[in-house]
């Protein structure tokens, strides 16, 4: 079954820090884009970061930029968000998704600052 499964989520004051992880199964990962979503209570899902097939380029919204940092590992078939000076504003269901010509989507991880 292919499938991505995230976790490390959890509850953190603002200015901590956590890594989120995804592990992927039952596809060939270094041959997908790997990336991260985030959506806020009452908001629109949106497009925290991504990290290309190598790992050679990522990509970020301007909001994590500098506090966040997209990682892979294709030995381990897991992608890595380490997320460091944590604000309210990050508060949010955050989702792993692996694209290719389709999207999988994780089930999302609950990642929640306390100012």
């Amino acid at each position: 079954q292919v499938q991505v499964a995230e976790s490390g989520g959890g509850l953190v004051q603002a200015g901590g820090s956590l890594r989120l992880s995804c592990a992927a199964s039952g596809l060939t990962f270094g041959s997908y884009t790997m990336g991260w979503f985030r959506q806020a209570p009452g908001k629109e899902r949106e497009f925290v970061a991504a990290i290309s097939r190598s790992g050679g380029s990522t990509y970020y919204v301007d909001s994590v930029k500098g506090r966040f940092t997209i990682s892979r590992d294709n030995a381990k078939n897991t992608v890595y968000l380490q997320m460091n000076s944590l604000k309210p504003d990050d508060t949010g269901v955050y989702y792993c998704y692996a694209a290719k010509n389709y999207v999988i989507w994780g089930q999302g991880t609950q990642v929640t600052v306390s100012s």
